[in-house]
């Protein structure tokens, strides 16, 4: 018999919130994180904006000397994690550590670190590269530090497949405890990628939006998008054994009940074209959950803004669920946030599970103009109350990895 998950904490970075409190309120009130760069000076690129994290300090969460031997997606993930455990009121040191793991994904890793330290060596030698370079740029530290700093010794390991990183975390970690090797897991992605090099190789890629306005950037589903915008931040969840939660009289925002992973096996970067990959993801996930599709009320769309996510996700979702999917409202909250790469599946998940627990589906912002391609009900310009069972949130990430999570109203 397969034990049931509960998520009881959660923690979140974001370009519109560095708390779940403020980052569920801005998704509300349709707030865009996107504003001009200040990371870097943008004189030489065309791509000016992104959807940087604001007033983020590591040490209101960890001594100055912890932050400093951290690459920024560690900060963040330490950071978040810090927060979703509070929020569930576990008591990590009553609990046997053995069974107690970690499993939070990067897609890019500390490349912070890499562009900071290389330039250090071409100008003063390499002698003068830092003895942590290595330990913060690797993508698994996150998971390493989280599990340090809170004594998690049971699993523990780093989910990297690109824009999917976080919702394997996560789903790997349902999985777990579903199968009984855990308790308890620290699960979710985090990225710290809004630096010159993966600017420019996005540019390069022409994965990414040139223009100057904040509100036409991030446009999924509009039929003008052009790229997407980069965020940044992180997302952790709680994952915990449903039966022990109710025992302990936890607050429970939602049950994640469904997991599918699949791969397109098409192209390093394009998604299969007939959007057979991500159809494949969601109705794994909904076999997992052993209901019927037609329990869906909500999805969470990968939605980049790029011309062929949003078309080809578009086509999965009525794959999937044919007539009907024009009734089931599919939002894009990276309209808001921008794309944080690692850390979009583990806000997304957040996301999915704050509009079950709060009968709110947030909106899909700067929708202007129509496209035919794109012609679900992707909940334009303004968000609505809806009381829904079934959440699904998709991830894709390049290489072809594809992900849905599906979440139960508790």
């Amino acid at each position: 018999m397969k034990n049931r998950v509960a998520i009881t904490g959660m923690g979140v970075i974001s370009p519109i919130g560095n708390n779940l409190k403020d980052f569920w309120s801005s998704l509300q009130l349709g707030l865009c994180g996107i504003e001009e760069i200040t990371a870097f000076d943008t004189t030489d690129f065309s791509v000016k904006l992104a959807a940087e994290v604001k007033g983020f300090d590591p040490t209101n969460h960890m001594d100055k000397k912890e932050a400093k031997r951290m690459d920024r997606f560690c900060q963040f993930a330490v950071a978040a994690s810090e927060m979703a455990i509070e929020d569930s009121g576990l008591n990590l040191k009553s609990l046997n550590s053995d069974r107690v793991g970690v499993i939070i994904g990067s897609g890019v890793g500390g490349i912070n670190t890499i562009e900071t330290e290389l330039k250090k060596m071409s100008e003063k030698g390499p002698s003068k590269v830092s003895p942590f370079f290595i330990p913060m740029i690797i993508s698994n530290m996150a998971s390493g530090l989280v599990a340090i700093k809170f004594g998690a010794k049971g699993v523990n390991m780093s989910v990297v497949t690109a824009c999917a990183s976080g919702a394997n975390a996560i789903g790997e970690s349902f999985k777990k405890i579903q199968s009984g090797m855990s308790d308890v897991m620290i699960a979710g992605g985090a990225e710290a990628s809004i630096t010159p090099a993966t600017i420019a190789g996005f540019s390069s890629m022409t994965a990414l939006c040139t223009s100057k306005d904040k509100n036409r950037a991030s446009i999924p589903f509009d039929k003008e998008r052009s790229g997407f915008v980069m965020g940044e931040g992180a997302g952790v969840v709680i994952l915990e054994n449903m039966e022990r939660a109710i025992s302990r009289g936890a607050h429970i925002y939602a049950e994640l009940v469904g997991y599918g992973a699949t791969c397109d096996a098409y192209h390093m970067t394009t998604p299969e074209p007939n959007g057979t990959g991500a159809s494949s993801a969601m109705l794994a996930a909904i076999e997992d959950a052993s209901i019927k599709k037609e329990s869906i009320g909500y999805i969470n769309a990968h939605g980049t803004s790029t011309p062929y996510n949003d078309k080809f996700e578009t086509l999965a979702i009525k794959k999937v669920f044919g007539e009907r999917a024009y009734d089931i409202p599919v939002s894009s909250t990276k309209s808001m946030t921008g794309h944080l790469i690692g850390g979009a599946g583990a806000i997304e998940a957040i996301v999915s599970s704050m509009a079950l627990q709060d009968g709110y589906l947030p909106p899909t912002i700067n929708h202007l103009v129509h496209d035919e391609c794109c012609d679900l009900d992707i909940i334009p310009n303004k968000g609505r109350h809806a009381s829904v069972a079934y959440a699904l949130s998709n991830s894709l990430g390049f290489g072809g990895h594809n992900t849905s999570l599906l979440f139960k109203k508790s």
